[in-house]
């Protein structure tokens, strides 16, 4: 199946898998917030450091405006291959399309590697 038209590149699963035990250490003693229009106005502001999407969001416009706006305001982004997977790891009993990272907490060396791995793949 075609990836939706918001997936801007394809994550390797070992990244993917780091941004999911990033998120899970951003959630316990850093701080996330979850939500497309949370985050929209977060990455307006300058306060997101990582913006988080799930592929499988449907309608797709849901999403289709945050990749252009995180590349305009220059918020690396990435991809979790499920929105119940991404609620699951923001603390949410309900699937989430979309979360932004404010602090990574002890997942800074984990953040640190996403968003260098994130870079190279846009390249």
């Amino acid at each position: 199946m075609a990836k939706p038209m918001y997936v801007r590149f394809e994550m390797p699963k070992e990244l993917a898998d780091k941004t999911a035990q990033m998120l899970d250490l951003a959630k316990e003693t850093g701080k996330i917030r979850k939500g497309t229009n949370e985050v929209t106005k977060l990455i307006e502001r300058g306060d997101a450091l990582l913006v988080v999407m799930a592929e499988d969001v449907q309608p797709e416009e849901i999403l289709a405006h945050l990749p252009l706006l995180c590349e305009e305001k220059n918020v690396p982004y990435a991809y979790l291959p499920t929105k119940a997977d991404l609620g699951a790891r923001v603390g949410m009993d309900k699937p989430t399309a979309s979360a932004a990272v404010l602090d990574a907490g002890k997942g800074k060396e984990l953040f640190d590697e996403i968003v260098a791995g994130v870079k190279a793949l846009r390249k």
